[in-house]
């Protein structure tokens, strides 16, 4: 039987790896990006190998009703990864609530009307987990895992507008699903990091990259949830063909400080001039772990960090972001 699966926000960071390993898989993948007409959003899509026989590229806008029937039409399978990324905005429901939580409701509403869907995969992220009252005591003997729910309340107090579009987006597809019998997963990517398909840089290779070029932290407490954009990209696979698959799955290779992954960069890329850091300022115990029992259990593995760290510099090195 031919493997026809929809990819939503095709051109994004994960969904561009996620495309390549389709078509490498034989998949025929309708892919959805916002515009047919900028080359900087398709021409990376379109020269991935087997884009040509199997690719098939749509135009759809998150907050346009019925933009994604025909993407979805004749599908078995559907991946919804296309979804604002940003940790600074200046209209928090314009730009980030909105386009999460109606562009969701638009997907999940053409898959409810094709009758040849039998799972949707939505990309969701580890803030829709773990942004509530009880991360302000997270410690080395805390394990964060598929239980954990962040808190809407919490998310509004702190201004974590980002966090609060996937929590909502999140509660309103189990809903959805619920209500309407939908087979559905939902991932949640840490801080993802990796090689980057597209030309231009998401928010966490922008984050990386500035750090390593000014010591810039992106996240003030110096704790990162890294994962691999790689394997994201196969986990979705993996929660679509694993009939055993269902329900929430964290993405989270390791948790790790900053001067954790500088010191990885020093010693495989000695001649970069890395920030310096003050050993005495370095916390003494781990921080808090994220559980990777639930993903493992169906097929999902992860990189080690050092992998991840490397292919990352390599592939700013080959745009000559950085020099050594």
């Amino acid at each position: 039987m031919e493997k026809v699966v929809c990819a939503t926000g095709a051109s994004g960071y994960i969904a561009s790896w996620l495309v390549k390993f389709l078509l490498e898989r034989r998949y025929t993948v309708k892919a959805t990006v916002r515009n047919l007409r900028d080359s900087s959003k398709v021409a990376h899509l379109t020269a991935l190998e087997g884009a040509n026989e199997r690719l098939h590229l749509y135009e759809a806008n998150l907050l346009e009703e019925g933009s994604f029937d025909s993407a979805v039409d004749g599908c078995h399978g559907v991946f919804h990864t296309a979804s604002p990324v940003a940790l600074s905005v200046s209209d928090p429901q314009t730009e980030l609530i909105d386009p999460a939580l109606k562009g969701t409701v638009n997907v999940l509403n053409s898959c409810i009307k094709a009758s040849t869907i039998k799972r949707v995969v939505i990309t969701s992220s580890i803030v829709s987990v773990m942004f509530n009252y009880d991360s302000l005591n997270l410690g080395e003997d805390f394990i964060v895992d598929e239980t954990w729910f962040s808190d809407p309340i919490f998310c509004q107090e702190k201004k974590e507008w980002y966090a609060l579009s996937k929590t909502l987006a999140e509660t309103t597809t189990w809903k959805m699903a619920q209500e309407n019998g939908l087979d559905l997963v939902t991932l949640h990517p840490g801080f993802t990091i990796g090689p980057s398909l597209q030309p231009s840089l998401n928010l966490s290779c922008a984050a990386l990259l500035n750090f390593i070029k000014e010591g810039k932290q992106l996240l003030p407490n110096g704790v990162y949830r890294y994962v691999d954009v790689r394997d994201v990209a196969l986990a979705h696979i993996t929660a679509m063909e694993n009939p055993s698959a269902n329900g929430r799955y964290c993405l989270v290779g390791r948790v790790a400080y900053s001067f954790e992954a500088l010191d990885i960069l020093k010693l495989n890329f000695p001649s970069l001039n890395l920030p310096i850091t003050e050993i005495e300022n370095r916390p003494t115990k781990p921080p808090y772990q994220i559980s990777r029992e639930r993903a493992e259990s169906v097929g999902i593995s992860f990189r080690p960090l050092e992998d991840s760290l490397k292919d990352s510099v390599e592939c700013f090195l080959d745009r000559n972001l950085i020099t050594l």
